[in-house]
Formats: C-alpha cells, sequence, structure tokens
C-alpha cells in the first residue's frame, strides 16, 4: 500500500467583517473553483474486509459532490476518513481548509444544551464577544427559520426542526467545506424536500465545497452538482445529476431506477 498523508490548512473566521475585525479573526478568500478536498488512490479496510479501494475525486469550492450508493459500500466512512476520524490505509487525502462544517445523520445535538447552547458549542473556540456570538447564532438560526427557538431544547423539536438546528450549528463559522451524512434519513418527503432546499440554500450562499452522502433519490438529483456511485468499494460511475438518471451504464442505471435487476444485487448474493 502506498503512503498515507493527510494535509489541512486554514483558520477561523466570523459572519461578518465587522465581526471578524473587532475580534482579530483573520480571513482567507476562497475563490470558486479553487480545489478544496483532492483524494487519491484511497484505501481502507475494516478487519481484512476491503471497504474502499484504490478511490480518487476532487471537490472545488462551489460544488456540490454526491456519493451515493447502496447501504454499507463505504459512503460515510468516506466523510470519517476527510474528517480525520479514522485513518487510512493507503492514498492521500488533502483537505485545503479546516474550517469544516459537518452535518450528522442524526442531528447530534445535547439534550441538555439549549438551541442557543448547542450553537454556541461550535463557536467556542473563537473567543468572540458576547454580543458578537449572540449575533451569529440568531443569523444562522435566521438562516433556517428557528430564529424563535433559541431556548428551546432538542426534546421540544420536531425531527426536521432538530436537523436544522443541526445544519444551523455546521454553518456557524461560515465553512468553507460541508459534509452532509444521510441528511434526509427518516424524514417524510415533505420535510426532506425542505431539508434539501436549506442544503441549496447553503451552497448559494456560502460557496462552499460540500459532499453529500446519501442514497435518497430526490436529494442527490437536487442537492449534487457531480455524482459519485460507490459499490464493491470502488467508484463504477461518475458524471453529472442530470446524465445519472440517462446513463446506460449498469450499475448507476439499476440504482437511479431502483430495479432489482442489475450487478449490485446479483454481487452481494453472490450470483
Amino acid at each position: 500500500m502506498g503512503p498515507v498523508r493527510v494535509r489541512g490548512e486554514g483558520g477561523s473566521r466570523g459572519s461578518a467583517k465587522n465581526i471578524r475585525r473587532r475580534n482579530n479573526i483573520p480571513e482567507r478568500k476562497v475563490n470558486p473553483g479553487e480545489l478544496m478536498i483532492e483524494v487519491k488512490n484511497l484505501s481502507k479496510s475494516f478487519t481484512d474486509r476491503p471497504v474502499l479501494e484504490d478511490l480518487s475525486f476532487t471537490v472545488n469550492a462551489g460544488e456540490t459532490l454526491g456519493i451515493i450508493g447502496p447501504s454499507g459500500c463505504g459512503k460515510s466512512t468516506i466523510l470519517k476518513l476527510l474528517c480525520g476520524l479514522i485513518q487510512p490505509d493507503g492514498g492521500e487525502i488533502a483537505v485545503h481548509s479546516k474550517e469544516l462544517g459537518l452535518v450528522f445523520q442524526w442531528s447530534a445535538l445535547l439534550n441538555s444544551f439549549t438551541v442557543r447552547e448547542n450553537l454556541a458549542l461550535a463557536l467556542r473556540g473563537r473567543r468572540l464577544k458576547r454580543s458578537d456570538e449572540e449575533k451569529i447564532i440568531i443569523d444562522k438560526l435566521k438562516l433556517v427559520g428557528l430564529a424563535d427557538y433559541l431556548y428551546s431544547f432538542p426534546a421540544q423539536l420536531s425531527g426536521g426542526q432538530q436537523k436544522r438546528t443541526s445544519f444551523a450549528r455546521a454553518v456557524a463559522n461560515d465553512p468553507k467545506i460541508i459534509l452532509y451524512d444521510e441528511p434526509t434519513t427518516g424524514l417524510d418527503p415533505v420535510m426532506s424536500t425542505v431539508i434539501e432546499d436549506y442544503m441549496i440554500d447553503m451552497a448559494k450562499q456560502f460557496n462552499p465545497a460540500s459532499i453529500v452522502v446519501t442514497h435518497q433519490f430526490s436529494t442527490w438529483r437536487r442537492t449534487a452538482d457531480r455524482i459519485i456511485l460507490l459499490h464493491a468499494g470502488r467508484i463504477q460511475w461518475q458524471g453529472t445529476a442530470e446524465e445519472a438518471t440517462t446513463t446506460d451504464n449498469p450499475y448507476m442505471k439499476q440504482f437511479a431506477h431502483a430495479t432489482r435487476e442489475g450487478p449490485m444485487l446479483a454481487s452481494d448474493m453472490g450470483l
């Protein structure tokens, strides 16, 4: 296996120029199209079972990459590798900013903390003035339509509201990279559309490099600019969201049209 290198750079910044100036927070501007994530020949195994093999892709600022595939194909493992929660067995990962926001699959809010306190945790390392911290928190909650829930606890929120709170927390620091782990799992179709709309709005407002891991058709179809389809630890197809529904690639065709006939089910069953 090849060498493992994980690189990163970047600092922190506020949500507005005056806040950055008051708190002496440096800003590094990112140009649309700038390379933010680069993965080369990535591999990972668990107990000698290969999960990812020879994976390579890039994500630029202002772009959303959808990573799709059946359950257990290694989608979430990629996010854990990008965040440094686990280490790869081989290959290279270059993440060109430490200003990263992560939207967890199940919101991951602290139940004993209010909505305000959950967002404040994301800002703790910034040592902001109280008034500046409050402004950022309220601005982010307004973004997801939850400004009136500042002092509510997670148990007092619906599932969709909890998810939106996790979105607000993820972008509290105006991240240059946003990672979404199954953002619409467990939500009804209407609330899934609401969450997808927020993802689209965030992409337009913050211009981040984004990765959305999902197997939900509407989520990757509406939010992703490019798609990579994983199966058996490898990329079986890649292209635009538009191309994904018209390609003759047997893997992508089977996944997009949700049919039993195709190489994925056959290989999973050992046929």
